[in-house]
């Protein structure tokens, strides 16, 4: 008993390790726990509360991840762009021209389930971006950026001959991403579980339009 007692004593004056943690993963579980709820009760049901209650943490205990709802749907957005370049990246590794648009194009549009709940982040974003100049600066500068790899694959397809239409390549980038921004509204607003609204047909349909079809090769 005497040495169990000094065993418990020399344990009490070892200060406890303190459980690190990991502030970037714990943002990310909260963003997928506010995209579960905005795809099953839609912005206004993903109050605070409720996302903290979906992703496990007490109540309150978002504040220093993300101070408002606002904050943490600007990095849900933020989040969504940056997971959507990755895979294009990905997909695009080794690509030019019109095979490099087609592959991009195919990441952007909500062909999955998956890409159909980050399009319901996206809307609701879109929302609050018509009267929040903060947040239509980030959408702007995302499509920016998507603009300009949809110019790039053009000119690419161009000097290859792929291209040929009579049209600037300004003005197909736009119809092109106008034409993927309405695919994800159109998937958004789709009977649930359904995944298939033709639209990697209606690319290919498009890309075929602009001169040879990158899907057949």
């Amino acid at each position: 008993m005497a040495h169990k007692s000094r065993d418990q004593n020399i344990f009490r004056g070892v200060a406890a390790v303190p459980k690190i943690v990991d502030h970037d993963e714990r943002r990310l579980e909260l963003v997928d726990a506010t995209w579960r709820i905005i795809a099953r009760q839609g912005l206004e049901g993903a109050t605070m509360r409720e996302i903290a209650t979906e992703a496990g943490f007490a109540n309150g205990a978002l504040k220093p991840y993300f101070p408002t709802k606002d904050t943490l749907l600007e990095f849900a957005f933020s989040h969504v762009f940056n997971r959507t370049n990755q895979r294009i990246a990905e997909v695009t590794k080794g690509k030019s021209g019109l095979a490099a648009l087609r592959a991009f194009c195919l990441e952007v549009l909500p062909l999955d389930e998956e890409r159909i709940n980050e399009a319901r982040i996206v809307i609701p974003f879109w929302q609050r971006a018509v009267n929040d100049a903060q947040k239509a600066g980030i959408h702007q500068r995302s499509m920016d950026e998507w603009l300009a790899a949809i110019r790039r694959y053009l000119q690419e397809a161009r000097d290859s001959g792929d291209v040929t239409a009579g049209v600037d390549n300004h003005v197909l980038a736009g119809q092109l991403l106008n034409m993927l921004l309405g695919a994800q509204i159109e998937a958004a607003l789709g009977q649930e579980g359904r995944t298939d609204f033709g639209h990697a047909a209606q690319l290919d349909g498009y890309l075929a339009l602009l001169g040879k079809n990158p899907a057949r090769k």
